[in-house]
This record gives structure tokens, C-alpha cells and sequence, in this order.
């Protein structure tokens, strides 16, 4: 994927611009793990398998934009906000990318039922933390509007409000996570202990996500303490 050029131009505007570009491509990369677990779920494998690849196929994409970002991210110009700020940010946003992939790329590799106990529990954990990367994305698309406005006035606020949603969001998914764990722990003695032990690998990582999520938040949120 040839981004290089189109970053070049970009970046003459904004350079947080491909920031935004990568964070819209780390949040379709997470989505598809909707989906994903609805085709687990239902035991449909192939539909599973053709979903997983399209994550890595995103994920991998995220790669290339991140890379390029690394390459141009103007050195000399002056910015309200440090280079190194912003690699760092860029670096939590592509830990998120990174995590749907391992996720969907374990469950298909051992084809990993979920119990009927817990699956719409499951389900929804998942769509918590899909909500907590929407949430930072939309976070992330004020980045260009505080720039403008030198992180000063109304748009701070706006966006420390957002930063407030996702706190709570990944609060809720925390607390989800407590309660999945708790109904797995439930079933133990029916099932079989490597199924359960990948389960518990399965449920970190989807808390991770949101965590993640908010830690791309807490970045922003340090950025405008600066």
C-alpha cells in the first residue's frame, strides 16, 4: 500500500491529519470483531475465516500508515504539541489494531466455541469495547480543531467531555469483563480446561481493547494538561 505520497500532501496541512487517517483504519479494523464473534458464535467458520482475514488485511494497513507517519511526522515546524506526543499516541492507536488481530487470529486457529451461558454476554463485551475505540476516534477527530485553536477555549471543553464519555464507557466494559468472568468461572467443571484457559486469554483481550481505548484518550487528555 503505497500511502507515502498522499501523507506527503497531507501533512503540508495538518499533521495531525494521518493520525486521524490511522485511527479511522484502527477502529474498522476493531469493528469487524462484531461480526467476527457473531459467526463464532453461530458456528459458521467460513464466515469467520473470511472476517479474520479481512482484520489482518486492515491491520496490516494500519502498519503502513503508521510506518509512513513515522517517516514524515514534520521534525522542524512548529507544533502546540510535541513529535514525540504524537508518535506515542500513534503508538498506543496501533496496539488496538493490533490486539483485534490477535483476538480473532487465536479464536480461528483453535476454532474456540463459546458456552451458550455466556455467548451474549460475550457479544456485548465485545460491542463495549468496539464503543470505547469509536468513542477515542471521535476524540481523536478534534486533534485538528485544537490545533487550529492553540488547545485553548470551547473546543477543549468539547473534547475533555469526550475524553469524560470514554472513561466511562471503559469503566462499563471494566465491569462487564468482572461479570464474564465470573459466569465462566460458573462453568469450569463442564468444560474442557484448555478451552477454558484460552477463554480467560480471549476475555483480557478484549478488555484490553477498551483499555487501550482510553489510554489513546489519557494521551489527549495529556496533551491538553500541556
Amino acid at each position: 500500500m503505497a500511502t507515502g505520497g498522499y501523507l506527503s500532501r497531507i501533512f503540508s496541512s495538518s499533521p495531525v491529519k494521518p493520525m486521524q487517517h490511522h485511527m479511522e483504519k484502527v477502529v474498522a479494523c476493531v469493528s469487524k470483531l462484531q461480526p467476527f464473534f457473531d459467526a463464532v458464535v453461530t458456528g459458521d467458520w467460513d464466515q469467520a475465516g473470511e472476517i479474520q482475514r479481512a482484520i489482518s488485511s486492515l491491520e496490516n494497513e494500519a502498519d503502513d500508515i503508521k510506518r509512513d507517519i513515522r517517516l514524515h511526522l514534520p521534525k522542524g515546524i512548529f507544533m502546540p504539541v510535541s513529535r514525540i506526543d504524537l508518535l506515542e499516541m500513534l503508538r498506543i492507536q496501533d496496539m488496538v489494531a493490533n490486539k483485534a488481530k490477535d483476538i480473532a487470529g487465536l479464536m480461528l486457529g483453535r476454532k474456540m466455541d463459546i458456552p451458550r451461558e455466556i455467548s451474549g454476554e460475550m457479544v456485548e463485551f465485545v460491542n463495549r469495547s468496539v464503543e470505547a475505540t469509536s468513542q477515542a476516534r471521535t476524540a481523536i477527530n478534534e486533534l485538528d480543531e485544537l490545533f487550529e485553536t492553540g488547545f485553548r477555549g470551547a473546543e477543549v471543553e468539547l473534547v475533555e467531555s469526550m475524553i469524560k464519555r470514554l472513561d466511562a464507557i471503559e469503566k462499563q466494559n471494566d465491569e462487564q469483563q468482572v461479570k464474564l468472568r465470573a459466569s465462566l468461572f460458573a462453568l469450569e467443571e463442564t468444560l474442557n480446561p484448555v478451552q477454558v484457559m484460552f477463554l480467560y486469554k480471549i476475555i483480557d483481550w478484549i478488555g484490553e481493547i477498551a483499555d487501550l481505548a482510553q489510554r489513546v484518550g489519557s494521551r489527549l487528555e495529556y496533551l491538553l494538561a500541556r
